[in-house]
């Protein structure tokens, strides 16, 4: 196969593009053919890694328009970091030379939701192991309650996605000194992004490291 070295900025704006003719209706489902299938047979440089959430409705490579070995997808409930994620990450980074990643939430979240509802003094206890996976977003959960001064009925749940997506990210960070020392060292940057379900646009809402081209 054929490698190039793209910058994060220009893997980021082509997911950008890729996006906008998801939302417009006009994708071109590019690399998706039986020559790309051949090619990739023998090894894969994936442009992107994407950790994002497992919502059947994020759909990586068909909100994006990507084609086949150009995202290096990782997903649970509610992207949550785990050891396994982090260990992922750092396999595309490291192994596979990705300049991006780009960690995924959205609004709607179930996950979401549920860390919502289990603050509430009667809500019933959840599964252990569904605990366990959205337990991480509960502080998120808090810091919006005390900021807003509501409670888990009255919560906005959209500034809960959004903040426990910034917690993610930083997580991600402090949990890996690989990944951080990529993004200092300006070969990665990571990218965290909204997905709104109802319009299919990716917005980007928290950048660490060069994702988008300078001005100069």
């Amino acid at each position: 196969m054929t490698e190039t070295h793209p910058t994060p900025a220009q893997v980021w704006a082509e997911m950008l593009e890729g996006n906008a003719r998801f939302v417009a209706g006009t994708p071109r489902h590019p690399r998706q053919d039986v020559e790309r299938r051949h090619e990739l047979a023998g090894g894969q440089r994936p442009r992107a890694a994407l950790f994002g959430c497992s919502d059947s409705r994020l759909a990586a490579e068909i909100i994006f328009d990507e084609g086949l070995g150009d995202l290096f997808v990782v997903r649970n409930a509610g992207q949550v970091i785990s050891d396994s994620v982090v260990g992922s990450l750092e396999y595309a980074v490291a192994v596979l030379g990705t300049p991006l990643i780009v960690v995924l939430g959205h609004d709607e979240c179930g996950a979401v939701r549920a860390a919502i509802d289990s603050t509430s003094p009667d809500a019933p206890a959840l599964p252990p192991r569904i605990w366990r996976q959205v337990a991480p977003i509960v502080p998120a959960v808090r810091r919006v309650q005390v900021a807003e001064g509501t409670n888990a009925a009255t919560v906005d749940a959209e500034h809960v996605g959004r903040e426990h997506l910034r917690d993610t990210v930083t997580e991600l960070l402090h949990s890996s000194e690989l990944i951080s020392a990529a993004v200092a060292d300006g070969s990665l940057a990571i990218v965290g992004v909204n997905y709104r379900l109802a319009k299919g646009v990716a917005e980007p809402d928290f950048i660490v490291g060069a994702a988008t081209e300078s001005a100069a």
